[in-house]
């Protein structure tokens, strides 16, 4: 998996202090997308090891708390990226079990695959559905139009709709 973007502290891509990566990769190609330079799986850089042990140091830093980890993109479910990305939220549930883990996918919660939803178990909430321009609402939170959902996930993976507008 390559990603294009790590910031070790974000205020904008989920609710309080967070670490967020922008991963590569996706095939959705939403007419109004604000990330099209992540939309190829090999631009950006390799997703390694060391930065995945730098995201876990940063989430652990007690100088700046951070709340928890979004995952964005491209599309952190493009079946190419699953593999790094399930390797990923595990490690940081394993070492940082009090903080939240965000997912924003173009993929419906409906339609993921039985490999997409190996990740669900470990991550917390999940906001789903690609961008519709025609349905765009600056004022939504944590989301572009209002056909995109935002779901709390529990540990077996179950989900529920959270209103947050």
């Amino acid at each position: 998996m390559n990603y294009h973007k790590y910031f070790s502290v974000d205020v904008i891509n989920g609710p309080g202090t967070r670490c967020t990566l922008f991963v590569s990769g996706c095939e959705h190609r939403c007419e109004g997308c604000y990330n099209k330079a992540t939309w190829h799986p090999n631009s950006g850089d390799k997703f390694t090891e060391k930065l995945q042990a730098q995201i876990i140091s940063d989430l652990r830093d007690t100088r700046i708390k951070r709340r928890g980890l979004s995952l964005s993109g491209g599309d952190p479910l493009l079946p190419s990226n699953v593999d790094a990305i399930l390797q990923l939220v595990k490690a940081v549930k394993k070492e940082c079990p009090e903080k939240d883990i965000w997912l924003w996918t173009g993929y419906t919660l409906a339609n993921l695959t039985a490999h997409q939803r190996q990740v669900l178990p470990f991550i917390d909430v999940l906001i789903d559905g690609k961008f519709e321009a025609e349905q765009a609402d600056p004022m939504l939170m944590w989301r572009g139009s209002t056909n995109q959902v935002i779901y709390q996930i529990d540990n077996h993976g179950n989900s529920q709709k959270l209103t947050l507008d």
